[in-house]
């Protein structure tokens, strides 16, 4: 992922469409080494976690250009790359296992700190889908504390908060904290060195893999709402 780690801090300089166009065989490689290592991410997590088999690189990467047309950031094109790994692939609502791809730099007013991280979950989840992961938690929330202990060297992000209980559900239960989140997702931290790594691959299944038990039970959690849509 060096090509990959290069190309993406020279545009977070120069995120422009004059510097983008200069460099665009550049970035198509990169684009094509992230559709390769993708496929092996597939398989690998596939063999762990067969609702994922079948999908293409195409179902599970994003496209660079940024929408600006509701943003006041009007910078063109995103400086993170972004692999998702999921049922039904990036759209379909389901839980999944993400790779996050970006230099490491310092917080700006622009942009949060970057970094590589794996992390595994649902991010912004719909209402209704929302609403069934709560309801799982609230009657299997044990099951729920053991798969994130399950996940060694992963944390849950606790960011995206409500400040209350939501609407619904009894203020006398132990899993509050976890009923208060509007996210759920484990992450871990990579460093450059370790994206750079000849062993890349491997570490990120054999991580994911450890996320599986909390991956299956949101997407139980996914299945049930979607099916009562």
């Amino acid at each position: 992922m060096e090509k990959a780690i290069a190309f993406l801090r020279g545009l977070q300089e120069h995120n422009t469409r004059e510097w983008f166009e200069a460099h665009k065989e550049e970035y198509l490689r990169v684009k094509a080494e992230t559709e390769a290592f993708t496929e092996r991410l597939i398989a690998g997590i596939a063999s762990f976690d067969p609702s994922v088999g079948g999908l293409t690189p195409k179902e599970c990467t994003y496209r660079i250009y940024r929408d600006t047309r509701f943003s006041s950031d009007k910078r063109p094109y995103k400086t993170h790359i972004g692999i998702f790994v999921s049922p039904g692939g990036k759209k379909s609502g389901h839980s999944g296992y993400y790779l996050h791809i970006e230099p490491e730099h310092p917080a700006t007013n622009d942009a949060p700190e970057g970094g590589c991280m794996l992390i595994t979950g649902l991010y912004m989840p719909a209402p209704a889908i929302l609403k069934s992961v709560r309801e799982e938690i609230l009657f299997n929330g044990e099951t729920f504390v053991r798969n994130i202990e399950a996940a060694k060297g992963f944390t849950l992000a606790r960011t995206n908060s409500l400040k209350r209980l939501p609407v619904g559900f009894p203020a006398d239960t132990p899993y509050a904290e976890y009923l208060r989140l509007k996210d759920f997702c484990l992450e871990m931290p990579l460093s450059e060195k370790a994206l750079h790594a000849p062993a890349l691959l491997e570490e990120a299944v054999e991580r994911f893999a450890l996320t599986a038990p909390f991956n299956r039970q949101l997407n139980k959690a996914v299945d049930f709402a979607l099916e009562a849509m």
